[in-house]
């Protein structure tokens, strides 16, 4: 927690058995067709779902999956999780049918809700789908942190109507790991950010350049920063409007360090015709971070006290550009410091390198990783604050 901030009411203080527990769970997995792509965050989602069923809970679970934006669209039903849980499927989130379905449980069973996002009023924080929800359980516990930066019905206008409310074991880890980079990084504290964009990370880049002794820009992001050091960026992805910002930080105290070579194509269908250079050419895409750099990066890590990486370094997905964010990955779990990995692609290179047993903490937490990162209050965890 931050500084001042009160600490999290845990589950662990709840009465759960015999009594109805609404759980928001972050169980918005990817799919390919209707199958699971990814179950980290059902894997993730089980230790508080566990815990309640072995204490005689009536356990009412629920999620958003995709963006359905208010409308009930059946290649969004959280169908699949529901059989990755080994768990029914309520036909709905609120209504006659999610009511029928709490109503039949017994001490230690557990319901899946459908799609929370079906309906408008979840996003709105909207008070009667608030209270419909109310209706369905007697204690709330918030084990998503990967929606916490949202004031939406179930994260947060819920939490504020359950007299009874408390963190999960999966918020209560998160809040703990991203409070640690937060507040008390041990240092030198090296910080590994990529992306596609500049503009979606500027205010963590800055919040970050204030702590961290060293930052380490990859990815698209980079380009932008080289053009602002007067370096080719050929044909690479910039953000001209954000040139004389990245300036500003390349001025500032903490160290920033950019690529030294890049692997790169004539286009991005055209990986085949990768090669390493160390200045980018007019008529070339930069797609990954070359061995130079990777070096570079790799250096600051195996001296670092504290890591955090988020954000692919290079076009991830598409060999054989997915080789500086492997090797990093390599390089943060063969450190001795803290580590913090956390985004799709960061968390998919460790996972490829077969390397997560070996990182501090692997944050489910998305945006929110970011939002909490900046010192930005988030909804979600401040309406589970023990004085909220």
């Amino acid at each position: 927690m931050s500084p001042g901030a009160a600490p999290l009411r845990s589950i662990e203080a709840l009465r759960v058995e015999g009594r109805h527990v609404f759980v928001r769970a972050d169980l918005n997995v990817p799919l390919r067709g209707t199958a699971i792509a990814d179950d980290s965050r059902i894997r993730a989602s089980r230790r508080t779902l566990d815990w309640l069923r072995e204490r005689g809970a009536r356990v009412v679970l629920a999620s958003h999956l995709g963006r359905p934006k208010g409308e009930r669209r059946p290649e969004l039903s959280l169908a699949p999780v529901a059989d990755a849980l080994g768990l029914p499927l309520a036909e709905d989130c609120v209504g006659a049918a999610a009511e029928k379905a709490v109503a039949r449980l017994a001490e230690g069973d557990a319901v899946l809700l459908e799609n929370l996002r079906f309906h408008a009023g979840e996003e709105r924080n909207d008070s009667s789908f608030v209270a419909a929800l109310a209706r369905l359980a007697d204690v709330y516990v918030n084990d998503a942190f990967g929606t916490a930066h949202r004031a939406h019905a179930s994260t947060e206008g819920l939490a504020r109507a359950t007299p009874e409310r408390a963190a999960g074991f999966l918020m209560q880890l998160e809040v703990e790991m991203l409070s640690r980079l937060r507040d008390e990084p041990e240092h030198p504290y090296v910080c590994i950010l990529g992306g596609a964009k500049v503009s979606d990370k500027l205010a963590v880049i800055e919040a970050l350049a204030e702590r961290a002794d060293t930052l380490c820009i990859g990815g698209a992001m980079a380009y932008t920063f080289m053009l602002a050091r007067g370096e080719s960026a050929g044909l690479s992805r910039v953000e001209p409007g954000l040139v004389d910002t990245a300036r500003r930080l390349l001025d500032g105290e903490t160290e920033i360090l950019l690529p030294l070579d890049h692997v790169v194509a004539p286009a991005l269908d055209r990986p085949g015709e990768a090669r390493t250079v160390e200045e980018i050419p007019s008529d070339a895409i930069a797609l990954d971070i070359g061995p130079r750099s990777i070096e570079q990066i790799a250096g600051r890590v195996r001296k670092a006290g504290t890591i955090f990486w988020n954000g692919p370094l290079g076009l991830f997905e598409t060999p054989p550009f997915d080789e500086g964010s492997r090797a990093i990955a390599e390089a943060c779990a063969a450190s001795g410091a803290f580590s913090v990995v956390g985004g799709g692609d960061s968390l998919a290179a460790v996972a490829a390198a077969g390397v997560g047993e070996r990182i501090s903490h692997l944050s489910t937490g998305g945006g929110a990783s970011l939002e909490y990162l900046e010192g930005r209050a988030l909804p979600g965890v401040k309406a589970l604050e023990a004085e909220a």
